[in-house]
């Protein structure tokens, strides 16, 4: 399952009307107003469950004594998927030059570049922490906007992994039109997941400095 960068809505943040993206990908709406607890902690309790299915052996943020094995195995997994997306692309970068694709390049050079800082940002990410007030209770709303944001991210990283691959194939059958879809995906997925990422910081960073 893809997400669409376009259409996604934010966890917390009240969505109106959008147009669709090209992809036709239905909106995904979220309502945060006076929930229900009981209907709180069956919605955490699954989207838990789709963050396991592609992180395993992450357990989730209840315990405190959890939250640092939790974020650090998260984000270390994630980092290491991004590095396997950085090598897939490089290699379609090769497979540019070598067959004179030189349009399409630059562009891919500037995808392999944020990897490389983004990898970076989420592998070190504890280290920036510290700056942020601890005023974030653990309460089951909080949680679900965490596991939404984290499920964004690993979502995200599923489908560079998927379109990295899909350029290699572009590339084989020399399709240009092909090519430059699948590097505006990229592109897309990759300011998603960072979006995602630098708004799940303070939520994180709060409950991670408490006590």
């Amino acid at each position: 399952m893809s997400t669409n960068p376009a259409t996604f809505a934010w966890p917390g943040r009240p969505q109106g009307p959008r147009s669709g993206g090209r992809c036709g990908v239905e909106k995904r709406e979220e309502v945060f107003d006076m929930p229900d607890i009981r209907q709180s902690v069956k919605e955490d309790r699954g989207i838990l469950k789709k963050i396991q299915m592609i992180i395993p052996g992450f357990r989730g943020y209840r315990k405190k004594e959890d939250i640092k094995a939790a974020d650090a195995l998260l984000r270390i997994q994630m980092a290491d998927r991004m590095r396997d997306v950085k090598t897939g692309i490089e290699e379609s970068r090769r497979m540019l030059v070598e067959n004179m694709m030189i349009d399409h390049v630059e562009q891919v050079g500037g995808i392999i570049n944020k990897l490389m800082a983004v990898e970076g940002r989420v592998r070190h990410a504890e280290q920036g922490y510290s700056g942020f007030s601890p005023a974030i209770r653990i309460e089951e709303e909080e949680l679900n906007r965490l596991y939404e944001y984290d499920f964004m991210m690993v979502q995200s990283i599923n489908d560079l992994l998927r379109l990295s691959s899909e350029l290699k194939n572009a590339i084989y059958a020399n399709d240009n039109a092909k090519i430059h879809e699948q590097v505006d995906g990229l592109r897309a997925n990759l300011n998603n997941f960072t979006r995602a990422f630098e708004e799940r910081i303070p939520r994180i960073a709060g409950i991670y400095n408490m006590g």
